[in-house]
């Protein structure tokens, strides 16, 4: 009777419309009490505030913070620019360059909302002037959003890697190799779709100037080119790369606002002065917002583990003799429906430290599973019913949402075979963390 009147009580506040992070909070107090392990509330503070504790964590909000100032500062425009410039002529040309630009920008922000929302006010209007449809335009920018947390730097591998005590490098140089084959998959669509639909392209596109799109799109080249290397090789920690991300995005946006006609030092420091304060309430907003997620979710994730249910997980896949392949497709399957209604943080924070242990212990690498967690729970930013980007790219282009879900149906099942090959084929995911020397 009593989970019964929790699980009302949790339906009625969301239906309500109070925050989840906060129903989650409410939801696991209540939890303990029912489960009569009330005696445990009296600890219940210090074992969160340890669980979040983690040094890991100070690279998320300087990753936010990096990230907005790159949209700000100009530093998007002359990527969008490079990449009109690099795939601009071929047939289908502005939706590779959907794509590319989509690459550049996951190697800075990490988010695939943020990234969705910067392609959308870029490029969605110029496809649409340019003869494409606008729902296609938009399922492209959602598809390639997902790209995001994927290729390094993400946000999301790093609550994994916070979580599970996993290399945060190692989970970043894991995410490179699928983050290109789920890149090459989208030109591949897109190149088939131009052809079918006859979207524009060739010679007689209008293209930015090349030596002043090279020089300009160089400065911004560094940031990704610097992260990675650093986080790879090992000269640097994923936070002290985060800390050289925010560096670097201040001094190339003041150099971008000096290149302005007419800008003088001084109009660029105050120009960056604007960028600056913008960015960091932003990054202020969305950090505490993840915090309070996280924090709630740290409570309910208390009382699993007093439970007992990670070993009453594993116990359950032993009795019914899956494999390890097996578990992890069934796995796949439950976090892609959860992605589909949840929050992904949400869903990573509560959901992967009840069923990823049991993978791991049937002989599943970490950095294999948790890129291929972060990808799963990512794809259901894309998806129908409360898809994260979905709905940020619906309001900003103006296509209905029915509309933009049932063009996203083609996209969907492409990523979902690139998740597919990547769960059954675990070298993929591996080689370059192997090659760096990351994986024992």
């Amino acid at each position: 009777m009593a989970w019964l009147l929790i699980t009302l009580y949790a339906a009625a506040t969301l239906a309500g419309g109070v925050a989840i992070a906060y129903v989650t909070g409410a939801v696991a107090v209540l939890s303990f009490v029912a489960a009569d392990e009330a005696r445990h509330l009296a600890i219940l503070p210090q074992r969160v505030l340890s669980q979040l504790d983690v040094f890991t964590f100070l690279a998320m909000p300087l990753f936010i913070l990096a990230g907005e100032l790159m949209s700000r500062g100009g530093i998007t425009r002359a990527l969008i620019d490079l990449a009109v410039l690099i795939v601009g002529r071929f047939r289908g040309g502005l939706g590779h360059v959907n794509v590319a630009t989509a690459i550049f920008l996951s190697s800075m922000s990490g988010s695939a909302v943020a990234d969705a929302a910067a392609i959308t006010s870029a490029l969605v209007p110029e496809m649409e002037r340019r003869g494409y449809k606008r729902e296609y335009s938009a399922a492209l920018t959602v598809a390639s959003s997902v790209l995001g947390p994927l290729i390094p730097p993400s946000i999301v591998m790093i609550f994994y890697g916070a979580l599970m005590n996993v290399s945060v490098a190692a989970l970043f140089a894991g995410g490179v190799l699928p983050g290109l084959l789920l890149a090459g998959g989208l030109f591949a669509y897109n190149a088939w779709a131009a052809r079918r639909h006859n979207h524009p392209g060739g010679r007689d596109v209008d293209m930015p100037p090349v030596a002043q799109t090279l020089i300009r799109s160089t400065p911004a080249l560094l940031v990704p080119s610097i992260l990675l290397a650093g986080i790879i090789f090992g000269v640097v920690t994923p936070t002290e790369a985060a800390a050289l991300a925010v560096a670097a995005a201040l001094a190339i946006s003041f150099v971008y606002s000096w290149m302005e006609p007419g800008s003088t030092p001084a109009s660029a420091l105050k120009s960056l002065g604007g960028h600056l304060g913008g960015a960091l309430e932003r990054a202020a907003t969305l950090t505490g917002a993840i915090f309070v997620i996280l924090f709630s979710a740290a409570v309910f994730g208390y009382l699993i583990a007093i439970e007992g249910v990670p070993d009453a997980v594993l116990r359950l896949v032993e009795g019914a003799g899956l494999s390890g392949l097996e578990y992890l497709l069934l796995i796949a399957l439950v976090f892609l429906v959860v992605g589909m209604v949840m929050d992904n943080t949400m869903a990573l924070v509560l959901l992967v430290p009840l069923l990823i242990p049991a993978a791991i212990a049937g002989g599943a690498d970490p950095v294999h599973v948790g890129v291929v967690t972060c990808l799963n729970l990512t794809i259901g930013l894309i998806s129908p019913p409360v898809g994260g980007s979905l709905m940020v790219v619906s309001a900003m282009s103006g296509v209905p949402y029915l509309r933009l879900a049932r063009a996203i149906i083609p996209f969907f099942v492409l990523e979902i075979i690139v998740l597919v090959l990547l769960v059954v084929f675990p070298e993929i995911t591996l080689y370059i963390p192997r090659q760096a020397g990351l994986l024992h």
